[in-house]
């Protein structure tokens, strides 16, 4: 039961940080779960494991770290899409 709210919280932390930025995740629900559990370890190595946590995930850092990875995800992807239409 443990790493299915893992999997929950990690999903919507990715969905708030996309929501955030206003940006959208691509992969929809998958993306979102992977954008959260990879936030929640950028921000744990970031900014340490402080703050309320749920299932194991400290939920500030998590979403700081998910917030910068949406925004460096979508500034990559942004490029590469331009990229394709000039080729």
């Amino acid at each position: 039961m443990g790493f299915i709210l893992y999997l929950i919280v990690g999903g919507i932390i990715g969905w708030l940080a996309g929501l955030i930025l206003g940006k959208d995740i691509p992969g929809g629900i998958i993306g979102n779960i992977i954008a959260g559990i990879i936030g929640a370890w950028l921000g744990g190595e970031l900014l340490g494991n402080w703050g309320p946590s749920l299932a194991g995930i400290p939920i500030i850092p998590a979403l700081i770290g998910a917030l910068v990875l949406v925004f460096v995800l979508s500034l990559i992807l942004g490029s590469m899409r331009k990229g394709r239409r000039r080729a």
